[in-house]
């Protein structure tokens, strides 16, 4: 079967004190799966070994909830979704989900019981985590949301919310325990692919794309706006410094500080996908959760960390100051 990636909404709002606590104990300090071995599943303990080789990850867990409330929910969920966690009208933190088990007695000496004496037993372990600052707000009017509607419980959303959370944010999908894969099923999505219609949507893009850049481009070569190196014309692209599919329209029409020049040998991706943010003033930093990828840590330590982007102005510090909160890889928060 093809896993489509979804986007599960966890309500863990840390104002509350049992909720904060249960956070520091199995997210901010990762659980040592040796430690709790006599009540692991053997199969379980390789599997999360396999998947962590250091012996250790974060975890959370879900109730069943009033009549098992919550049960037809967490069926919907399968390692490789993102799960994000919300709470005092923000998201602040997400992860892959790497593993999912059932485990009462383990749950309850993580974390306890409820007033209602239930505990947290469908369990999952995370991988690829990092922190966000995104208001609930605006999570509502990207999904086309009720403005009263919260997320009160575990939420897994639609195909399409999944699909236009990702768009917003640039998920990276990371370590998670892997399905078998159905080849006829494959076979199947290949055979309906619409080529005429990609087609016309990848032309749509390439003449937008060939117009921006145009304007950016005063001559056959050009310099990259991150690394600063030059370039011939075909090694730049236009990128938009704020997610064009994000933008207002009168965003998209601000030509002149929408986009800048990135050198597709190494500076589009890493800003691209948030391993680096350009900070007020045009200073270039790269996140510490780069260290995972000792490749592009060192790409962006020769090329691109501590350069000052002449580029950047005030005009175009509010996009740049888009990229680093939504898509900047921040450090997951304590």
């Amino acid at each position: 079967m093809i896993h489509i990636m979804r986007i599960v909404m966890q309500p863990a709002r840390r104002s509350e004190k049992d909720v904060d606590q249960h956070y520091h104990d199995t997210i901010v300090q990762p659980v040592i799966f040796d430690d709790h071995a006599d009540v692991l599943d053997a199969s379980t303990v390789d599997q999360l070994k396999e998947l962590f080789p250091d012996g250790q990850a974060q975890m959370w867990g879900i109730v069943p909830g009033k009549r098992n409330v919550n049960v037809s929910r967490i069926n919907k969920m399968r390692p490789g979704d993102w799960v994000f966690f919300s709470g005092d009208k923000r998201v602040y933190f997400g992860g892959t989900i790497a593993l999912m088990w059932r485990n009462k007695d383990m749950a309850t000496r993580l974390w306890g019981t409820d007033p209602a004496g239930s505990t947290w037993e469908y369990m999952y372990a995370l991988s690829g985590t990092r922190g966000f600052d995104i208001p609930v707000e605006e999570v509502r009017t990207l999904l086309g949301w009720n403005p009263n509607r919260n997320i009160m419980g575990i939420t897994v959303l639609s195909d399409g919310e999944s699909d236009a959370l990702q768009t917003l944010l640039t998920l990276d999908a990371a370590t998670a325990a892997l399905e078998p894969i159905d080849t006829s099923e494959e076979e199947a999505v290949l055979a309906a692919f619409d080529g005429e219609l990609e087609r016309t949507a990848q032309r749509a893009q390439r003449g937008e794309q060939a117009a921006l850049k145009r304007r950016l481009l005063k001559s056959s070569t050009g310099q990259c706006a991150l690394c600063g190196r030059t370039f011939l014309g075909t090694f730049l692209i236009a990128a938009h410094i704020k997610k064009r599919a994000m933008c207002s329209d009168d965003e998209k029409r601000d030509l002149a500080n929408i986009a800048m020049l990135a050198c597709t040998l190494g500076c589009d991706a890493v800003y691209e996908h948030g391993y680096i943010q350009v900070a007020a003033g045009g200073v270039i930093q790269m996140s510490s959760l780069v260290a995972e990828i000792p490749e592009v840590e060192a790409y962006i330590q020769e090329r691109l960390a501590g350069r000052t982007v002449t580029w950047w102005t005030p005009a175009r510090e509010p996009y740049y100051q888009w990229h680093r909160t939504h898509t900047f890889k921040e450090v997951p928060p304590a």
